[in-house]
């Protein structure tokens, strides 16, 4: 399945048909579909009776085996945390094991990180020729969680394609790819849904308040409806409307509150607050919260550049630890007593 902004998309990525790259890069903004579009793409090149555009049939055998998960030319790596979604009964069963604070009970913990293993069990699959003698099929998303002796394994086997295997790498993040690996596929820029096509699909999902929702998903529908379907969406409301204090934010509550919540989570409404803020400061515009204006510019009027600036230095070093074993509500406790303190009284 491929969503209705992305039919352009598939029409230009016909062309390669004739001339297909042993590897190509599929990049573009996160939460427009790029997995998918990706997965559309491998079942397209397997199947056995496409339709004229070149999209599968859906009803070969191949194409049955693709929608139940085992066609034996198709592999997907993606990292343990993903697993259970994205490729089911591919999670790692030797995963490391952590402790729950609470229970005491041990808890397997799934690597964020596509692992070397995972690239090296690929070779085995590369060695064995084609079961349907067509093309074997790899998709690695997101490729920027290669780790770094995964990348180096990757680039090894990218410097000498095997035969009829197709490389399918996924990114929102080029910056974090080795230059390597980016120069040695093909690029393909995935575009971004026009804010009517994603509005329009939106609603059609039964989303309500859409248009605030792709605000705050910078416009990015799967993002958007990701949102919307949050779980924590009334804790969301309640750390804005904290954050909306400025200086009366009440630091305590909220680590009360968000102590349960995943950290990730959170400093991601965090930073997408601290951005709308900066845009007002500076600017006079909003980006992801725009139905908060008037408390957005009531706080810039009152926060002081220099503090601000170096709040969001703060989160930013935060983020960067965001999956480490930490205390979630001294974390969020520290954040929000530095937040207030950006404010002038």
């Amino acid at each position: 399945m491929i969503y209705p902004w992305q039919h352009d998309d598939w029409t230009r990525i016909q062309a390669l048909r004739s001339h297909w790259p042993h590897a190509l890069l599929l990049h573009g903004q996160a939460g427009i579909g790029k997995a998918e579009f990706a997965r559309h793409v491998a079942q397209g090149l397997l199947c056995e009776t496409p339709l004229a555009n070149g999209e599968p049939c859906g009803h070969c055998v191949a194409c049955t085996w693709f929608a139940q998960g085992n066609h034996p030319d198709y592999r997907i790596v993606v990292p343990e945390s993903m697993a259970a979604e994205l490729a089911p009964g591919s999670v790692d069963e030797t995963a490391g094991e952590s402790v729950d604070s609470e229970s005491g009970k041990k808890t397997k913990t799934l690597s964020r990180e596509i692992k070397i293993e995972q690239v090296r069990a690929l070779l085995s699959f590369c060695a064995v020729g084609s079961h349907r003698g067509g093309a074997r099929v790899i998709v690695l998303y997101p490729a920027e969680a290669l780790n770094g002796a995964a990348a180096n394994a990757l680039l090894k086997t990218l410097e000498e394609p095997p035969a009829g295997v197709v490389f399918l790498l996924v990114s929102a993040r080029l910056d974090r790819l080795l230059p390597t690996i980016v120069s040695r596929c093909r690029q393909w820029p995935l575009a971004a849904p026009a804010p009517e096509a994603a509005l329009g699909w939106l609603k059609a999902q039964g989303v309500d308040d859409a248009a605030g929702l792709l605000a705050e998903a910078g416009q990015a529908p799967l993002s958007a409806l990701a949102l919307a379907r949050e779980p924590s969406h009334v804790l969301r409301r309640q750390t804005l409307e904290q954050l909306a204090a400025g200086a009366a934010c009440d630091a305590f509550a909220c680590g009360e509150a968000l102590q349960k919540a995943p950290i990730p989570l959170v400093l991601g409404w965090l930073q997408r607050w601290l951005f709308d803020l900066m845009a007002v400061k500076n600017a006079g515009q909003t980006r992801y919260y725009p139905a908060a204006a008037a408390a957005l510019a009531r706080c810039a009027a009152q926060a002081d550049a220099i503090l601000l600036a170096r709040f969001v230095r703060q989160v930013n070093r935060q983020r960067a630890a965001e999956n480490h074993p930490l205390n979630a509500r001294l974390v969020i406790e520290e954040l929000m007593l530095a937040y207030r303190d950006v404010f002038t009284h």
